[in-house]
C-alpha cells in the first residue's frame, strides 16, 4: 500500500503544480500531467500484482482453463482504460465522448466475456452431471 500513498501524493502534487503553471506554462503543465498519469498506471499494475498471483493460484487449485484468467485480466484492463479515457475526455470538456467510451468499454467487456461464460456453463454442467 506504500506505492498507493506515494503515487497519490505525486498525483496531487502534480495537480497543484499544474494549476499554478496552467496560466503561464500550459505545455509544461500538460506534460507533467501525462507523466503523472503514466506513473500512476505503473503503480496500479504494481499494486494489482498480488491479485494476479492469487488468480493464478486459484486457476491452479481449481484446474481452470488458462483462457479464463486471461479473459478476466483483459476485461479488467479494458474497463480501466475505458474509464481513464472517459475521464480524460470529460476533463477536456467533452463528457459525451467520455460516456460513449464507457459504453464502448462495456460492450467490449461483454463481448470478451462470452467465451468465459461458455466455459463456466460447461463446468457447471459437469458438476451437476456428476451428482
Amino acid at each position: 500500500m506504500d506505492d498507493f500513498w506515494k503515487t497519490t501524493a505525486l498525483v496531487l502534487l502534480t495537480v497543484i503544480l499544474g494549476l499554478s503553471l496552467d496560466k503561464t506554462e500550459r505545455d509544461i503543465s500538460a506534460v507533467m500531467g501525462i507523466v503523472a498519469l503514466c506513473v500512476a498506471a505503473c503503480a496500479a499494475v504494481t499494486i494489482l500484482s498480488p491479485v494476479l498471483d492469487y488468480l493464478v493460484e486459484l486457476q491452479r487449485l481449481f484446474q481452470l482453463p488458462d483462457s479464463l484468467v486471461g479473459i478476466l485480466m483483459k476485461a479488467v484492463g479494458i474497463a480501466l482504460v475505458a474509464e481513464l479515457s472517459a475521464t480524460i475526455c470529460a476533463d477536456a470538456g467533452n463528457a459525451s465522448l467520455g460516456k460513449m467510451l464507457q459504453i464502448l468499454g462495456g460492450a467490449a467487456v461483454l463481448t470478451l466475456s462470452v467465451p468465459m461464460f461458455r466455459t463456466l456453463m460447461t463446468i457447471i454442467r459437469e458438476m451437476i452431471g456428476g451428482l
